[in-house]
């Protein structure tokens, strides 16, 4: 919707819209134009003061002609932008519109293109880096970054065992990998795709520094005191699961198991959140070097930040309307193909609809220093205090694998427990443990927390040989034996004797 001269000069400064008193110093306002070439467009308007009042410009036509030779001579690749002038009480006012180029990336001839390209970040002008101008130059092109072949690698440095287990209905050959992208053809031989290593590579991290996620609850509304934290590696459709499993053991309120099992307990909308973690998993810009993503549990909200900035064009507004831009299409495939994900620009329009019909706080979104942070207010602050930390400490299992000995009230410490009280009768294979609790067939929860339960020693195959076996089984280790031995007595009783 296109607005008028007085609906824009009573809108706030923004990603798209720049005031200016006059053309007195030119370096900042060629900042802004290259900025908003290169990010989503806009509009800057000259004749206005700091404070919102209405100047003018002195001598109009001249301005004009002045402005259009500053653009000309100081930004490459050339930039015409719509210049007008507009009158508004009774003054002249000189308003310069830029819409996204597509020969960007643009830059401050001054400056060269390595130090002149601007992005625009909010209501600032931000000096681009190194892989910012790659991105840039990417989208012009058509590539994205997860597309481009790894020529170093082959199928082995592909976890395929992972891929297997996620894609279970599936035949996974090398067919099956090139239409989903993982690989590709590259000089006459199969190859990852870097997004086929995000997904599954063997050294992910090796290859990409940043491909992990962190997640932390911390005591209080800030980052001073920390009460727990996990660092993630998993591949990236099981690390929904993780981050979730995460995420409810301290969304719990103290409920027993049975409590767990009679209603819904959390204290936080379960399936906004999850939609929100899958959407900075799958939008994450992982040629961002500096920080992974990152999950923040605080008392009153959950932050979920990404690295890397909107996709040029893509403004938080349009992102609420269902616009949608893919900055990691063969992520996303994989991720749609297992049901993680619906159609296109669906999911966060989704969630501020489910967020006004439930009447939670609205989420915030936020473009910050070159990444995106979703906020989540809680629907009821959860108030954790430092003496609950050093008590829960003591108890720790293990932070890595989320399963933890002495947890008061976690989801997966009870499920733990209820799996090892099972094999503790005798050795059971995945599906009678599934059935056991509940269950028609094995859950991915239950395949991830079996695979937690073997890499901590508090379970073991039978056949440790062959671990794809169709005839294998768990059995319960002496670690796990003696984790039922602690104080969890009245849980695991009852489950011992199922």
């Amino acid at each position: 919707m296109t607005m008028t001269i007085e609906q824009l000069i009573t809108s706030p400064e923004g990603k798209t819209l720049e005031f200016k008193r006059d053309l007195s110093s030119p370096m900042p306002l060629l900042k802004t134009l290259v900025a908003f070439a290169n990010t989503a467009g806009g509009k800057l308007i000259v004749g206005i003061d700091d404070d919102k009042k209405v100047v003018g410009v002195e001598h109009p036509l001249d301005e004009e002609e002045r402005l259009c030779s500053l653009i000309a001579d100081s930004i490459s690749p050339r930039l015409v932008p719509n210049v007008e002038l507009m009158t508004f009480e009774a003054k002249t006012l000189l308003v310069v519109e830029v819409f996204l180029s597509g020969t960007r990336p643009h830059w401050l001839k001054s400056e060269g293109p390595e130090n002149g390209v601007f992005v625009r970040l909010g209501s600032t002008n931000r000096q681009a880096d190194r892989e910012l101008i790659s991105e840039l130059q990417r989208g012009v092109a058509g590539i994205s970054f997860d597309s481009l072949p790894m020529p170093h690698l082959s199928i082995v440095d592909l976890d395929i065992t992972a891929i297997k287990s996620d894609f279970s209905a599936k035949t996974i050959d090398e067919s099956t990998l090139q239409s989903l992208k993982i690989i590709t053809r590259e000089q006459g031989k199969a190859v990852p795709t870097q997004g086929g290593v995000l997904l599954y590579g063997k050294d992910r991290r090796f290859h990409f520094d940043d491909a992990w996620i962190q997640c932390g609850r911390f005591i209080g509304t800030d980052k001073a005191d920390i009460f727990d934290h996990i660092d993630l590696h998993d591949p990236l459709p099981q690390a929904v699961d993780s981050i979730m499993l995460f995420l409810k053991k301290h969304a719990m309120r103290g409920a027993d198991f049975s409590e767990i099992r009679r209603k819904d307990i959390w204290s936080i909308p379960i399936n906004i959140l999850r939609e929100v973690v899958i959407n900075a998993l799958v939008h994450a810009d992982y040629s961002h070097r500096g920080t992974p993503i990152r999950i923040a549990f605080f008392d009153n909200r959950i932050e979920i930040e990404s690295p890397g900035l909107l996709l040029p064009g893509l403004t938080v507004d349009d992102m609420k309307r269902g616009v949608s831009q893919i900055r990691n299409p063969i992520i996303a495939r994989v991720f749609r193909e297992l049901d993680l994900i619906e159609q296109w620009g669906s999911g966060i329009p989704g969630i501020f609809r489910e967020v006004k019909a439930r009447k939670l706080p609205e989420p915030v979104i936020e473009e910050f220093a070159g990444r995106v942070r979703f906020t989540i207010p809680l629907t009821k602050p959860l108030t954790l205090t430092p003496e609950q930390s050093r008590k829960t400490q003591t108890k720790t299992l293990s932070t890595q694998s989320g399963v933890e000995s002495g947890v008061e009230s976690g989801v997966e410490s009870k499920m733990a427990l209820q799996v090892l009280a099972l094999l503790q009768k005798a050795p059971l294979a995945k599906a009678e443990i599934a059935k056991a609790l509940g269950k028609e067939k094995p859950t991915r929860y239950l395949n991830d927390l079996m695979k937690r339960l073997i890499e901590n020693k508090q379970a073991a195959y039978t056949i440790p040989e062959k671990p794809n076996s169709r005839l294998q089984k768990y059995r319960l280790t002496d670690k796990g034996r003696a984790l039922l031995t602690t104080e969890h007595t009245d849980d695991t009783e009852k489950w011992k004797n199922k």
